[in-house]
C-alpha cells in the first residue's frame, strides 16, 4: 500500500524530465485529436488510459474499458456543422515525469473554418507502463 504522505508529496517539478514529459504528453493529446477529427473512436481509445474518468460539472463518468463512445456521436456532431477540432492552446499547468495537467482550449469549426464553439478544459495525461495516455478529462 502506498504511504499517503509520499503519495501527496511527489518530487519537485521543473526538471528536464518534466520538459520531456510535457512534450510527450502533448503529443498524446495531438494524436487523440487527430483521431477525433478522423471520427476514429478506436484510435481515440488508443490514446486513453482505462479506467478513464470524465467530469462535467459535478457529474462523473468512468469508462472501465475501450469501446464506450456513444453510437451516433459523430453523426450528431457533423449535423451541427462540425468538421474539425483545433487546439488554440495546451498549457501545461502541473508536470512531473509521469503526469501532466493541461488546460486545453480548443475550437470546433465548420468546413470553412468558422468557429462554432470554444471549449476550455482540464485534461490529465499519465505515463503508465511506459505509455502516455489521457487519464482524466474535465469539461
Amino acid at each position: 500500500m502506498t504511504d499517503f504522505a509520499d503519495f501527496v508529496a511527489p518530487p519537485a517539478s521543473g526538471s528536464a524530465a518534466d520538459a520531456d514529459a510535457i512534450r510527450e504528453a502533448s503529443a498524446c493529446l495531438d494524436r487523440f485529436t487527430e483521431r477525433f477529427n478522423a471520427c476514429d473512436t478506436a484510435g481515440m481509445d488508443g490514446e486513453l488510459h482505462f479506467p478513464h474518468v470524465m467530469l462535467s460539472g459535478a457529474d462523473r463518468l468512468e469508462w472501465q474499458a475501450p469501446g464506450n463512445h456513444p453510437a451516433g456521436f459523430f453523426e450528431k456532431l457533423r449535423a451541427s456543422g462540425w468538421r474539425r477540432t483545433r487546439y488554440q492552446s495546451k498549457e501545461a499547468v502541473l508536470a512531473s515525469a509521469d503526469k501532466v495537467h493541461f488546460v486545453v482550449t480548443y475550437t470546433r469549426e465548420d468546413e470553412a473554418g468558422t468557429v462554432l464553439s470554444t471549449h476550455r478544459n482540464l485534461w490529465i495525461a499519465t505515463r503508465v507502463a511506459g505509455r502516455w495516455g489521457i487519464s482524466l478529462r474535465s469539461y
